[in-house]
């Protein structure tokens, strides 16, 4: 198994957490702990194991003058 780094979905790049898991149970949990931590994520089945994409949900900008 040799998956991306990152993939582009609906015109947004998301980036794999690194992990694969055995079940998408598992996959589900850990889909859900990065959602209450503000990401968007998606889930994509490779070769038999569950991949979690990430992208973190920018909610506010902070300029700060110089």
């Amino acid at each position: 198994m040799n998956p991306n780094r990152s993939v582009t979905i609906d015109a947004k790049k998301f980036l794999w957490d690194g992990r694969p898991f055995e079940t998408q149970d598992d996959a589900s949990v850990a889909a859900e702990s990065y959602k209450n931590d503000n990401f968007e994520v998606q889930m994509v089945q490779l070769d038999g194991t569950y991949l979690i994409y990430s992208r973190r949900v920018v909610k506010e900008v902070v300029v700060t003058a110089p």
